[in-house]
């Protein structure tokens, strides 16, 4: 179905790369990307994905966080891996210059024009951060997370059924934290 060799060598990488960074729940920063790979993994197989897209969407969930996250760039992913791989995890990057809201909208029109491979990561990185928020955030930030959440959910919904599905259950769940 996907290549482990590729998956190690991505999992390396991006452990390296993220060194000691931690989540908001205080885990080592690889739980998050090892949970988003899972749940990429997951769709492909529900999906019947074909091996060189599978291994590309659970590559770019191994390494969605690089960019952003670390001084990992672009040419590094290019040369490491493959310009799709890159292309896909600089779509996955937030651009800080812009306001909170453009990053979103800004992010979103450039998924779009990504394969739907690419797209899935998206989806699967919103599943996996619908958990119980993190301490330090007010009612008025989980509210808004769930609203962004909607906004991902209806942009991207088309690029995979399974985890469409997915997100819909767990932006439902979430209400819990909405006071």
């Amino acid at each position: 179905m996907f290549s482990q060799d590729k998956y190690l060598k991505a999992l390396n990488f991006a452990a390296k790369a993220h060194g000691e960074q931690k989540t908001p729940h205080d885990l080592p920063y690889l739980t998050h990307l090892t949970s988003v790979a899972m749940e990429v993994m997951h769709a492909c197989i529900e999906s019947q994905l074909e091996d060189k897209k599978a291994d590309i969407a659970i590559t770019v969930a191994l390494l969605h966080d690089t960019i952003e996250d670390t001084d990992v760039t672009y040419d590094d992913l290019y040369t490491e891996f493959s310009p799709e791989v890159a292309e896909g995890v600089e779509a996955l990057t937030k651009d800080f210059t812009l306001s909170k809201k453009e990053q979103m909208a800004e992010s979103i029109n450039r998924l779009l024009t990504q394969p739907y491979e690419i797209q899935m990561v998206k989806l699967a990185d919103r599943i996996v951060n619908l958990q119980k928020p993190p301490e330090s955030w007010e009612g008025l930030e989980i509210f808004n997370y769930h609203k962004e959440s909607k906004f991902i959910l209806s942009c991207l919904k088309n690029c995979n059924l399974y985890l469409s599905k997915r997100l819909e259950e767990k932006i439902n769940n979430y209400i819990v934290y909405i006071k």
